[in-house]
């Protein structure tokens, strides 16, 4: 065992036992990091509109301060980006993360000197504690690698910005820089397909022990090793023994990566966002993320059925961390150190632990079916799907499901669009085995099918490459871009279809 292991290993002993003591405090940790917040913000304008200095409690909070998304909270971040101060949160923010917005162009998502050692600190803290846990630490002394975007960052009216996995890989903390892949030139390159092809060259000979990024972009990545090379990438890195990865489901892809690899490895699910880093996984034992409750940012939670739900005064009830409930469908809705208020930031969660708190993602509060009012969410397609493939040889590269409406022929159904990697010996028997799982956990879709609202799903295939080659002509191939596992309407797959 090497120094630069047992290091790890008594570091990782020092977090965990740290991790404890807000683990074994969920509640006064949360209302400490609130209160705090709310001091921090009395004397910024977004403070002063609303009336933060009568803010006492967190129900004093919602009565004051409204759930908003970006569209909401656009008029103050304008004036941040316009370089005035002390808007949203003291001072000015020491970047912007710019992402893709629906329906406003681009976002930015301002990351202060307070929010931003959070990013860095969690994804750090979630590989010790798979160290603490397991006791595997060689991985260390092996070369790591996170398929990300460009570090380059532009600067508007003082602040600088670029994507949040651009602006992250500036704080890879130096005992880690000579591990770190691709190079810095090779980071930097922006054509997602070239700078995966150089990748592909940089990293082919190396000791790799770490790779994460998001499961569709990695799985580039390794059909490109194994073409390389013809044999799995388990054998490529011999050494390859932890994936860590964010932003979707790993579920769907998992037999698919296992193929790819040749063998298992052991892998870490994270939940970041540029808004913050809310959970990681700090088990392999135990399902679920570890909600982070003391990283500067204060949680409330509305049920997703209630969301829509409007009363004259308050808008749906907001819940804290003390009142939530195992199984239930929230929206996160979130107040930070980085100046957003009561922001949703469109993903719903659910709890699968409270001793201590852990969540699943279970959707996006606007990726949903819900045509005939079935309220089909993203967790129940994946947990059908991956029902339906257990105990195959099928294999899936990428899927999205969506309703057509208005069939030529027959009741309306829901389409899934997926692209197999091994198709299924008999494609009607698997339609069927989505179909059973789905109206196992959706009695509303299970109503509509029993009551000839609808008819049973139907599965489209679509051909080799055609998520990515969908993905390429909206120009969001590669890098945190990622497709929507569900769509009240036909807009992806009738794009997809042209393919």
């Amino acid at each position: 065992m090497s120094i630069k292991s047992i290091a790890a290993k008594l570091f990782a002993q020092k977090i965990y036992n740290k991790t404890q003591v807000w683990v074994n405090n969920p509640v006064e940790t949360q209302n400490k990091v609130f209160l705090q917040l709310i001091k921090e913000a009395k004397k910024t304008q977004f403070g002063i509109d609303h009336q933060f200095e009568l803010i006492k409690s967190t129900s004093d909070f919602a009565k004051h301060v409204p759930v908003r998304d970006y569209e909401g909270l656009k008029s103050y971040v304008d004036q941040v980006v316009k370089g005035a101060e002390n808007v949203l949160w003291k001072g000015k923010p020491l970047y912007f993360a710019k992402t893709s917005g629906t329906t406003s162009g681009a976002k930015y998502i301002p990351l202060t000197k307070e929010s931003m050692p959070f990013h860095i600190e969690a994804a750090r803290n979630a590989i010790l504690h798979y160290i603490h846990e397991t006791g595997k630490a060689d991985f260390v002394d092996g070369k790591m690698i996170f398929l990300q975007g460009s570090p380059i960052l532009e600067e508007k009216n003082g602040v600088k910005l670029g994507r949040l996995s651009g602006i992250v890989a500036h704080f890879v903390p130096k005992y880690l820089q000579k591990n770190r892949m691709p190079s810095w030139e090779t980071n930097c390159i922006e054509d997602w397909e070239t700078k995966v092809n150089a990748i592909v060259e940089e990293t082919f000979h190396e000791n790799m022990s770490v790779i994460s990024g998001i499961p569709s972009w990695v799985q580039m990545y390794f059909e490109k090793l194994h073409q390389k090379g013809g044999k799995p990438v388990g054998e490529i890195f011999k050494n390859f023994n932890l994936f860590i990865y964010g932003g979707v489901n790993y579920e769907p892809y998992r037999a698919k990566f296992e193929n790819l690899i040749g063998r298992k490895v052991d892998s870490i699910e994270l939940f970041p966002a540029s808004e913050g880093f809310f959970a990681y996984q700090d088990s392999q034992k135990e399902k679920g993320m570890l909600l982070l409750l003391n990283a500067g940012i204060f949680y409330e939670f509305i049920k997703s059925d209630e969301f829509h739900t409007d009363s004259e005064d308050s808008g749906p009830k907001r819940y804290t961390i003390g009142e939530i409930e195992l199984g239930v469908n929230y929206v996160l809705i979130i107040s930070t150190n980085a100046g957003l208020w009561g922001y949703n930031i469109g993903d719903t969660v659910q709890f699968v632990s409270l001793k201590p708190y852990r969540i699943i993602v279970s959707g996006r509060i606007k990726h949903y079916i819900s045509a005939f009012g079935e309220h089909v969410i993203g967790k129940e397609v994946e947990s059908a799907l991956q029902e339906a493939i257990v105990g195959t040889t099928v294999r899936i590269n990428e899927f999205t499901v969506a309703p057509q409406i208005s069939p030529a022929i027959g009741l309306p159904y829901h389409e899934w669009f997926i692209e197999f990697e091994n198709e299924p010996e008999d494609s009607v028997a698997f339609a069927e085995a989505i179909d059973n799982a789905m109206r196992k956990q959706n009695m509303y879709y299970d109503d509509l099918i029993v009551g000839k609202v609808l008819q049973k799903l139907v599965v489209t295939p679509v051909i080799k490459n055609g998520f990515q080659d969908y993905m390429k002509s909206i120009g969001k191939l590669g890098g945190q871009n990622k497709i929507p596992r569900l769509s009240n309407d036909r807009k992806i797959v009738d794009l997809l279809k042209k393919e």
